[in-house]
């Protein structure tokens, strides 16, 4: 639903305070305008004149006000001077510039305009008509500045549906027939030939837009990442890493590409990030009582619980409530031959296949906290415990891993 969407659209933009809308009184801001009234959000009507049309333009702009009235909406206009060129670009200009004013006026930092669905559409078309590159094809941006899109998402033949439901009476701009303009041309000569190729053209040529935006963004994003580790880069390279990325971005386990000697990119169905080659701790310590002990970057601390505990922690949180007969152990990271029996499990198994079946990157898996007696991992910390420390009545001791604060 129309209305629904565009609600969705102003709260993932966070936005506030007075609206602007662009009021041409045609089909699209007449429905955007009475959804945002629907939705009780404090609106400006804004109305540029043209002055193209003569009598025409006056009724137009006449309409507009009526409809405002009718609604408590308040409207503002100016009428462009005879002086000001007709053409798109200049007509163009000028309502940009009106649209400035119209922000300043009523204290506003945002501005709707109305463009839809297929407008997007013939915008890209019209860019590869005249020649254009990946930015092009990007067509008209959801948020550029202080202007906002709310029906970029939303066909003209929903608008339409709407405008009818609701009885509303847009105005009907005589020179959107006119395909001596090349816009129009698109739209009623070039369009309808493509769909004969392809009904779906408008989809098919916006899922392109769509497209081009999450390349550009992506391409921008591999750029910043080569500058800030001082990698050097050109076209080729970029190539590469994308296609890297969108072959492995399914990836469960993950999998790792060469930057540079000691810089990796690593990319899996949840993260794409950078990892550097550091140089694995070999720190142990002995646990052999209650207590606080630093290891690394970490605080290990274990305690005697002598109270009923009601809520047990997740697998995945640093916290574990356990059953011990004595208190020693060692606290290291995973060395070969480690072996840990799972919780609820009967036997052991290798650490390394329990680390898999969890779906650890390789590069995480020294990172991990053990808690061992010789090579039995009784707890792997943020992951789980081993079968033997199970609480099966009162639970004798909590363990925790926290990150050390050196600054307290």
């Amino acid at each position: 639903m129309i209305i629904s969407r565009v609600k969705n659209f102003i709260e993932k933009y966070k936005l506030s305070g007075t609206f602007i809308v662009a009021f041409s009184g045609g089909y699209d801001s007449m429905c955007l305008l009475d959804v945002l009234n629907k939705l009780r959000y404090d609106i400006a009507a804004v109305h540029l004149n043209h002055n193209w049309r003569g009598e025409e333009s006056l009724a137009e702009a006449k309409v507009c006000e009526e409809f405002c009235t009718s609604r408590g909406i308040k409207f503002y206009t100016e009428t462009l001077p005879d002086n000001i060129e007709k053409t798109e670009t200049a007509a163009r200009e000028a309502r940009y510039k009106f649209f400035k004013r119209c922000a300043e006026k009523f204290n506003s930092k945002t501005v709707f305009t109305a463009h839809n669905f297929d407008d997007n559409a013939e915008t890209v078309l019209y860019r590869i008509i005249k020649g254009t590159g990946i930015a092009g094809l990007q067509g008209i941006a959801e948020r550029r500045d202080i202007y906002y899109r709310p029906l970029l998402s939303i066909s003209r033949e929903e608008i339409e549906k709407y405008c009818r439901q609701n009885n509303l009476h847009p105005n009907n701009d005589s020179s959107n027939s006119d395909t001596k303009y090349k816009r129009n041309l698109i739209r009623h000569k070039i369009l309808p030939l493509m769909k004969e190729i392809n009904p779906k053209v408008t989809n098919a040529i916006n899922s392109l837009s769509d497209i081009a935006k999450q390349e550009d963004e992506q391409t921008n994003s591999i750029r910043q990442m080569l500058i800030e580790n001082k990698l050097d880069y050109d076209c080729k390279k970029i190539k590469e890493i994308q296609q890297f990325i969108e072959e492995n971005k399914n990836s469960k386990s993950g999998k790792k590409m060469s930057l540079s000697k000691d810089l990796w990119l690593y990319v899996n169905d949840k993260t794409v990030e950078t990892i550097s080659k550091t140089q694995k701790s070999k720190t142990e310590i002995n646990i052999t009582q209650c207590g606080e002990y630093n290891f690394d970057n970490y605080i290990f601390s274990i305690e005697a619980n002598t109270r009923p505990i009601k809520n047990f922690p997740n697998d995945s949180e640093f916290t574990a409530i356990v059953n011990l007969d004595e208190i020693n152990f060692t606290l290291r990271h995973r060395k070969d031959g480690d072996i840990i029996r799972p919780l609820g499990t009967n036997g052991s198994q290798k650490l390394k296949k329990y680390l898999n079946e969890k779906k650890i990157p390789n590069h995480k898996k020294d990172e991990i906290v053990l808690l061992c007696k010789n090579n039995e991992v009784f707890w792997a910390a943020g992951l789980g415990i081993n079968d033997k420390i199970k609480v099966t009545d009162n639970p004798t001791h909590i363990i925790t891993l926290r990150k050390a604060d050196y600054e307290h």
